[in-house]
């Protein structure tokens, strides 16, 4: 079974459809559904909110016994805050989304992830401190540096239990996040990470990927 944590638009969602297309079994969450993935026809587990313990135990009673073979993280927040406008709160927000909610679904779902499973956390370059040239965002910055650094700690820790983790950066998405704004759409974001968590071995596990293949620097 393939599970993809925020599935309700974007990226996750179009996660979801090429995973469904290709005859998957495919565990879709969301906080509230929304009309096309409730259509797509893939299971769906409403409800799920990363920052909340009882949510996650929620999940993993929907997941039961059943194991996962491909688990993505991509619920995440972004809010443009800048020296001049910050709100600690806002920064305290996505760090509790972005960072602290990948590690509780991965801690959750940890036993469902046997041998030869394969763990994807959907990050961004902007967490990375050597790319950091122009500043701001302070809250998305750190949140994505810190979730980027959980994923480096998973990697290590279930290397003895043989699931690879890696992280993505899925691009310069046309999403709602970014407005619309951006170089490519969902479709190819999704389609390209998929085929490149295809081949993903133990080798590559800890690695930090653009959805073209580069990997990128810490």
């Amino acid at each position: 079974m393939n599970v993809i944590i925020g599935a309700n638009r974007g990226i996750g969602l179009a996660i979801a459809e090429h995973w469904h297309a290709r005859g998957d079994q495919v565990l879709a969450t969301c906080r509230t559904p929304s009309p096309a993935l409730t259509s797509l026809g893939v299971e769906v587990v409403s409800g799920v909110d990363v920052t909340s313990d009882p949510s996650i135990a929620g999940l993993r009673k929907a997941v039961g016994e059943r194991s996962i073979d491909l688990l993505v993280i991509g619920a995440g927040i972004l809010n443009r805050d800048g020296l001049e406008t910050l709100d600690l709160a806002s920064v305290q927000d996505q760090l509790e989304v972005n960072a602290v909610g990948p590690l509780r679904v991965a801690t959750a779902l940890r036993d469902r992830l046997p041998p030869g499973a394969k763990l994807a956390i959907l990050t961004s370059r902007m967490g990375s401190i050597a790319d950091n040239t122009s500043g701001g965002y302070y809250g998305y910055r750190m949140s994505k540096a810190a979730v980027n650094m959980a994923a480096v700690s998973l990697a290590h820790d279930l290397r003895r239990d043989q699931v690879a983790v890696t992280l993505f950066h899925p691009g310069y998405v046309r999403t709602d996040m970014t407005g619309g704004a951006g170089h490519i759409d969902t479709d190819e974001s999704a389609a390209t990470m998929i085929a490149m968590l295809d081949k993903v071995t133990m080798n590559e596990s800890g690695k930090f990927y653009h959805q073209n293949g580069e990997e990128l620097p810490w």
